[in-house]
């Protein structure tokens, strides 16, 4: 789409990086130093294919693995603490639409704490698993009709989506004014990801089209009116990607030594700012 064009413009070599998940093919990462953020090149055409493995965890609510439990234990935990930043907001209502809600856990736990809650999730699988917790989502952004949310939010998804700067516009004419836009994402400018670099699990391409930095979500919201009010870390997830990432590059879990990196990420990000993951609270003006 000619709005997405200059996101692809420019674009300089940085990494080669290989899909562990599902193909075992290589993928071109490329940068945008206008944006200061990574591209996927190519976009594979049957893009939804490389969501189909058991391997991707978000869509399951699997524990047969240790990285498995690993993944439940820690997301737990993450939901609470995602429950206290939405209640923190001053909002009229009560309601909240959650992208990419893959099997419906955000939102079970926000309806059983007083909020109105709808979502969108693209895999038929993750649905019907969200469906039997009584969660019941919509599989595309573009069927939502209501269009007065008082927080939208979308944990580790704006990566994954094709038509980037459209479906920003999008997110911003479904929140009310002065509503609220909660935006996790992995950081490609963090310790973990310049030590792990081709094997930093948090590349996970073909399906992660976009790496952001804190430059690129500033630019990208300003476009559209948007204003950046706050930065969390998400300190779970250095450890996690440094344990997935070490299997990527040996073969092994490694789990002491990813536990040492993850450590060593989250203490460089307290000089800098620079943790794996960030949440990005973004309000519309």
């Amino acid at each position: 789409m000619e709005i997405e064009k200059k996101l692809y413009t420019n674009l300089k070599p940085f990494l080669t990086c290989k899909d562990y998940t599902v193909s075992g093919k290589k993928f071109q990462v490329k940068i945008n130093e206008d944006y200061q953020m990574l591209v996927t090149t190519p976009v594979p055409e049957n893009l939804e294919n490389y969501y189909e493995s058991e391997n991707y965890i978000s869509h399951t609510d699997s524990k047969k693995t240790v990285l498995d439990k690993v993944y439940q234990k820690v997301k737990n935990v993450a939901l609470q603490q995602k429950l206290k930043l939405i209640n923190s907001f001053d909002t009229p209502e009560k309601n909240v639409l959650d992208v990419g809600a893959g099997t419906g856990d955000f939102l079970k736990h926000c309806s059983n704490n007083n909020w109105d809650v709808l979502g969108v999730e693209p895999s038929l699988k993750a649905r019907d698993i969200a469906h039997k917790k009584g969660i019941y989502l919509k599989d595309n952004l573009y069927k939502i009709e209501k269009t007065s949310f008082d927080v939208i939010t979308l944990w580790h998804v704006l990566e994954h989506v094709k038509d980037l700067k459209t479906y920003i516009k999008k997110l911003k004419a479904l929140l009310k004014e002065d509503g609220y836009l909660v935006i996790a994402v992995p950081n490609y400018k963090s310790y973990d990801a310049k030590l792990y670099k081709e094997h930093w699990a948090a590349f996970d391409v073909p399906r992660h089209l976009w790496h952001f930095s804190q430059k690129a979500i500033q630019k990208l919201f300003t476009e559209v009116q948007m204003e950046v009010v706050q930065t969390k870390p998400m300190k779970f997830d250095a450890y996690y990607v440094s344990l997935l990432s070490e299997k990527y590059k040996s073969q092994k879990m490694n789990p002491i030594k990813a536990f040492y990196n993850g450590f060593r990420s989250n203490l460089k990000a307290k000089q800098n700012s620079e943790y794996s993951s960030l949440i990005y609270v973004i309000k519309n003006r």
